[in-house]
């Protein structure tokens, strides 16, 4: 009989957690390190993801909760989960390069989708930079529909990253919860 992982534990980031919060989500997303996984933006954007003035204004924000999935007392993953009016924004998904694939970020987004629904939400919300086909499918297979709503990249600041194409857009994906 096989040996089941040890389950995740989900808490509310705090402040201690800013320096680790912000390796995490840079090793899911830019540079070498992030193509051990496959949420790479490696090939679109160079620059930072996020820093800990960020991180810090989402522990800080009462509409929003950053959430942490630790196993055996590892951060392994983290979220972003935020009330605006009738619906939750789901956003700053990270899970560590070299457990992608193993199911954490399918636990992960089921835990944020139920929290949403029992603050009352009814629907999730999020982002996805348009030219990112297989991570628009993943989210696709869990429910997700893409609307078609463009909003511009913000090419110019750089807390977003750097541009390394000129056709970058994020679109609106949607889910009734």
């Amino acid at each position: 009989m096989p040996h089941s992982p040890t389950p995740l534990v989900f808490r509310a980031a705090s402040f201690v957690d800013v320096p680790e919060l912000v390796e995490l989500v840079e090793s899911a997303y830019r540079g070498d390190s992030s193509r051990a996984g496959w949420t790479t933006e490696a090939d679109l954007l160079d620059g930072r993801r996020t820093d800990p003035e960020s991180i810090r204004e989402m522990i800080e924000d009462p509409r929003c909760v950053l959430l942490v999935a630790e196993r055996s007392g590892e951060l392994v993953a983290c979220c972003q989960l935020e009330q605006r009016d009738e619906h939750a924004y789901f956003g700053m998904f990270a899970v560590r390069p070299g457990l992608q694939g193993a199911g954490l970020g399918k636990e992960v987004i089921a835990e944020a989708e139920r929290r949403a629904r029992e603050a009352g939400a009814g629907e999730m919300r999020m982002t996805v930079i348009q030219v990112r086909a297989e991570l628009i499918a993943f989210y696709e297979r869990r429910g997700y529909v893409r609307t078609g709503r463009l909003s511009p990249f913000p090419y110019g600041d750089e807390r977003f990253g750097l541009p390394k194409r000129g056709d970058l857009a994020f679109e609106l994906l949607t889910k009734a919860l």
